[in-house]
């Protein structure tokens, strides 16, 4: 990939990598839930609140990310583009996808919907964010939680999303395999589409988006 792309270029493409990194964020979520063997942690909230609540797990993704919106402002993080389109576009991704997807019973079928799932959530994590536009409201709770508390990334993200698990299975959400393989997973294969992605500028422009570590990867803007 050219360090050099023209900045029209650059802005189209970084606008190209949000729009389908968000798509396929919300169908690789989507395939998770197919499978039945356990969601991410954020889901399990989301299907908690959907058993509980009457709406669709889509629905709830959406009001989800908007009521964590909320909590940014004593938190004093900045919302971007990318920022309200997650909140707009996954949880419609995910209602479509579901929709559309056939019932899974084969264990097989399930075990392969939930690797299928795990690894496009990770490459569409890489899209989203690469793309320089702006975290997702969970992203940016739990780097705003590290900016204020001055604690670590990997302490803040995984405090939010033991506390997430817990509540989600307490109001009804799976939690299984999948859960623990996506948590376990989803950090590097991240990182790595993040590095695949990255849209970088010419040497006169500003920074590479594609961060050194795991860790930064959920600081960049």
């Amino acid at each position: 990939m050219s360090d050099a792309l023209p900045r029209p270029r650059r802005l189209v493409r970084r606008g190209l990598q949000l729009a389908v990194g968000l798509v396929l964020y919300g169908v690789s979520s989507a395939l998770v839930v197919a499978s039945g063997l356990g969601l991410g942690p954020w889901n399990v909230l989301h299907e908690g609140l959907a058993e509980r609540t009457g709406l669709s797990i889509g629905v709830v993704t959406t009001l989800t990310g908007a009521l964590v919106l909320l909590l940014w402002i004593p938190l004093r993080q900045r919302p971007g583009l990318g920022t309200l389109c997650n909140v707009l576009v996954v949880g419609l991704a995910m209602d479509t996808t579901l929709a559309l997807l056939p019932g899974v019973r084969a264990l097989a079928v399930r075990v392969v919907s939930l690797v299928a799932g795990i690894v496009l959530n990770g490459a569409a994590t890489g899209l989203y964010i690469a793309a320089g536009f702006g975290p997702g409201p969970r992203d940016g709770l739990m780097t705003g939680l590290h900016r204020r508390t001055g604690r670590s990334i990997r302490l803040m993200r995984t405090a939010v999303e033991v506390t997430v698990v817990v509540t989600g299975f307490l109001l009804g959400g799976t939690v299984g395999a999948g859960t623990v393989l996506y948590a376990v997973s989803i950090g590097p294969l991240a990182q790595l589409f993040l590095r695949l992605f990255a849209v970088r500028e010419s040497p006169s422009g500003t920074r590479a988006v594609a961060p050194p570590s795991p860790e930064r990867v959920i600081l960049h803007p």
